[in-house]
């Protein structure tokens, strides 16, 4: 496959997964604000800080004001982390190998880039139709991902977007857990109520699973073992990096070579810390480094992929 097409397919995935992701925070934050009896005075700093590369001057001065952030989150084109230029990348990898993806595949993504492009978007998330509005664009991310899983072909371009996918699922749930446990000073050992977790459990799609399956009320220990060791929940990193795995067999298999096996073998390393880590090894003074360590782990794979199959002239 040409590194090109390889590339496209790869970053269409990222982005698709990208704005998904900050769709289910900026989604969540807005339904628990609005909830002040129960969650208090939320504002929208955290979120702010994890989506934006916005001064601290400036997340100050709208950090209270939920159209603004609204706006910033997802319509301001100089927030390149924005959702609609996140969309707008998607759409322009997309465009560029309409011959690689399918014809439904390219008409919701191009479909969801008329859609926040138009004019009335602003000020609708600045009034009471903000719920409505995130709504829609939540719908056109989920029906993309099922568009994308029902058309596809598996062949080696579904293991480059896959890839691409759960790179970035493994990425955000780091930076997410790395953002809510920050705000505890990394206790592990700090007794917190659910509902110091429900912001970050809902952000990750995780709370009813959270609510079935862990029955003691050790909150802290129980969240952190669902986000990062939880093979039965899609956005722990434990199956982010197994899916991340079965499809770098895939593009690698029947391909001997050095750069392959190095590859791989960085891979295994950053999958084995996690794989044969016990929940009771995270502690109140290995938490922030061990996250630390997985996340630059994680960018120094995605780098050496990069470099094996993307590099052009």
């Amino acid at each position: 496959m040409l590194s090109r097409i390889a590339d496209s397919l790869f970053w269409l995935a990222r982005y698709m997964e990208r704005a998904e992701s900050l769709l289910r925070v900026t989604s969540t934050h807005n339904l628990l604000s609005l909830d002040k009896d129960v969650n208090g005075p939320l504002t929208w700093k955290p979120v702010l800080e994890t989506f934006t590369s916005a001064s601290s001057e400036e997340i100050s001065s709208i950090t209270h004001n939920s159209g603004a952030a609204l706006k910033k989150l997802l319509t301001d084109t100089a927030n390149h982390n924005s959702l609609k230029s996140i969309i707008g990348k998607a759409r322009e990898n997309a465009r560029g190998i309409q011959d690689y993806i399918t014809k439904e595949v390219w008409e919701e993504v191009n479909s969801f880039y008329h859609l926040i492009n138009q004019p009335s978007v602003d000020n609708r998330l600045s009034n009471y139709e903000a719920a409505d509005i995130l709504d829609l664009f939540t719908r056109h991310s989920v029906l993309y991902t099922g568009i994308t899983d029902i058309t596809m072909a598996r062949g080696t371009g579904w293991g480059f977007m896959n890839l691409g996918k759960y790179i970035e699922r493994c990425m955000e749930t780091i930076v997410l857990t790395d953002k809510q446990y920050a705000l505890n000073q990394y206790r592990v050992d700090d007794a917190k109520d659910i509902m110091h977790w429900r912001h970050l459990l809902m952000s990750l799609s995780g709370y009813e699973l959270h609510l079935k399956t862990y029955r003691s009320y050790q909150y802290t220990h129980d969240v952190l073992h669902q986000v990062l060791f939880n093979e039965d929940f899609a956005h722990s990193v434990i199956y982010s990096l197994g899916r991340i795995d079965r499809h770098l067999q895939d593009v690698t298999k029947g391909h001997i070579s050095e750069e392959n096996a190095v590859l791989i073998r960085n891979f295994g390393r950053l999958y084995g810390k996690v794989k044969h880590l016990e929940i009771d090894d995270l502690n109140n003074k290995t938490l922030q480094p061990f996250l630390d360590t997985l996340r630059h782990d994680l960018l120094q794979f995605t780098t050496l992929l990069s470099q094996k199959f993307f590099s052009y002239a």
